[in-house]
């Protein structure tokens, strides 16, 4: 008599399909998917739709169209007469970058400053690092940037009571009327100088950190650095026969004439952005230099250096890999709240392109996705950036 053991002829176990973890893994994520292809194609569907129902046009064509509305401040040539809605979109865009990138810059010069203040032995200066960082950060950035518009920058002198500042301009309820460089015959020599010394400068860094690495011998960059980048360039200009010189703006009967106009949109902007994200920032440093061992201050002061050269040759390069991950995040931060730029008529990407175009021309949908995938782009070019920096400073394993 027959014994049925369960067991196949190759003397494997039979396992139900449903039973086995990988095919009903699979099965999962084939349904998952479905399910989200057929979301997404009856959104399609019904957005198509409820543009036919209010007679829009579908398509980018509305880019090649006349704007037909002014912007203040442009970095590119524009006319009101005659610039397209693709001109506007670059317009905001570069506007967008400008704040952007030198939000970025000021925020984090703010915020080591402060940073490494809070950690300072004076106790003045460690209270006073303390009371900035509470104050800005707990205050909406919304909130400061009205405060610098309305309550700083309105309220300065009118057009024909500007304020004299001297070699740095005039500044008035309008704006700040900077000194404009003027450049005449030869001034690419001192841009090709200033190149030079960048690019001789990265190099002389690495030669030296090697050096050091491998004899122990510090070398001085940052004074070849200095003379370099600004010893270069100032050769350079007096070799082409000084061949930069500066506008200054003049007092006029309706206000300031002459010199390079940063309005107060762009001022009170850039004010608010960079000193709340420095508040951030400050608290990302202070970690990352507790986070430090002790043991490591310790021992820089007892081979004979300086508070300020430990601090500078010691902490803060072992502090980087702790630092650099949520600094990402607060440049990501900057440049997406960036779009606030739109409560005080600042002409960011968001107020001139998904704000006055999307209203002129009702094409919603390409708008806000062209802006949409403007932002992503920004941010994964930035966090691509800072992950790359952030390998660089990595410690590596002898």
């Amino acid at each position: 008599m027959a014994v049925d053991t369960g067991i196949a002829g190759d003397g494997a176990p039979k396992v139900a399909l449903l039973n086995d973890p990988k095919i009903r893994g699979l099965i999962f994520q084939v349904i998952l998917l479905a399910i989200v292809v057929w979301l997404a194609y009856t959104g399609i569907q019904n957005m198509f739709a409820n543009l036919r129902a209010a007679n829009i046009a579908s398509g980018f064509g509305f880019l090649e169209r006349n704007a037909g509305f002014a912007i203040s401040q442009s970095l590119i040539e524009y006319s009101q007469a005659t610039s397209t809605y693709g001109r506007v979109f670059w317009v905001g865009f570069l506007n967008t970058i400008m704040i952007a990138v030198i939000g970025i810059i000021l925020a984090t010069l703010i915020g080591f400053t402060v940073g490494i203040a809070r950690l300072s032995k004076n106790w003045v200066i460690r209270k006073l690092a303390t009371v900035y960082v509470e104050t800005l950060r707990n205050i909406p950035l919304l909130l400061q940037i009205f405060i610098w518009y309305f309550a700083v920058l309105r309220l300065l002198p009118g057009r024909r009571e500007s304020w004299d500042l001297g070699i740095f301009g005039q500044m008035n309820i309008s704006g700040w009327y900077a000194p404009k460089p003027i450049f005449s015959d030869g001034a690419s020599l001192i841009s090709w100088a200033l190149l030079f010394g960048i690019v001789a400068t990265f190099f002389i860094h690495r030669w030296a950190r090697k050096r050091q690495e491998a004899t122990g011998e510090q070398f001085p960059v940052f004074l070849t650095a200095l003379g370099l980048i600004l010893g270069l360039p100032l050769i350079a200009y007096f070799v082409a026969g000084m061949p930069l010189s500066f506008e200054y703006p003049v007092a006029g009967n309706f206000g300031p004439k002459g010199g390079a106009r940063l309005y107060p949109e762009f001022i009170g902007l850039l004010l608010a952005l960079s000193s709340y994200t420095a508040t951030f920032i400050a608290e990302i440093v202070r970690a990352g230099i507790l986070a430090v061992s002790k043991g490591q201050t310790e021992a820089s002061l007892a081979l004979g250096l300086r508070s300020g050269q430990a601090l500078r040759l010691v902490i803060i390069p072992q502090a980087m890999r702790i630092i650099i991950p949520p600094l990402t995040s607060q440049y990501l931060n900057l440049t997406k709240n960036s779009s606030l730029a739109v409560a005080i008529a600042f002409p960011d990407l968001v107020s001139v392109f998904a704000g006055t175009a999307l209203n002129q021309t009702g094409q919603a949908v390409e708008i806000l996705l062209m802006t949409m995938l403007t932002y992503l782009g920004l941010s994964l070019l930035t966090s691509a950036f800072m992950n790359w920096f952030n390998q660089r400073m990595a410690l590596v394993e002898r």
